[in-house]
């Protein structure tokens, strides 16, 4: 963190409706607030949860790059 390698982003008042709509969206498949969080355009994901980024697209089409790869 002090490097700034990793940084710690606000949520503003103003983009909770947004997080509000991408939660109904995937209300078949449980979306954790910060999973619903994608402000930031990123497109690799450090995470052990690999169910949910798996089945999320960037803009409705590109999958993440989730990291560590899972196994096969």
């Amino acid at each position: 963190m002090r490097s700034g390698a990793i940084v710690l982003a606000v949520i503003e008042d103003s983009e909770l409706s947004q997080i509000q709509a991408l939660m109904s969206r995937y209300s078949d498949h449980p979306v954790d607030f910060a999973d619903a969080t994608k402000r930031e355009a990123l497109s690799t994901i450090f995470t052990v949860d690999h169910a949910d980024f798996d089945t999320y697209r960037i803009e409705g089409r590109r999958r993440f790059r989730v990291l560590p790869a899972s196994r096969p």
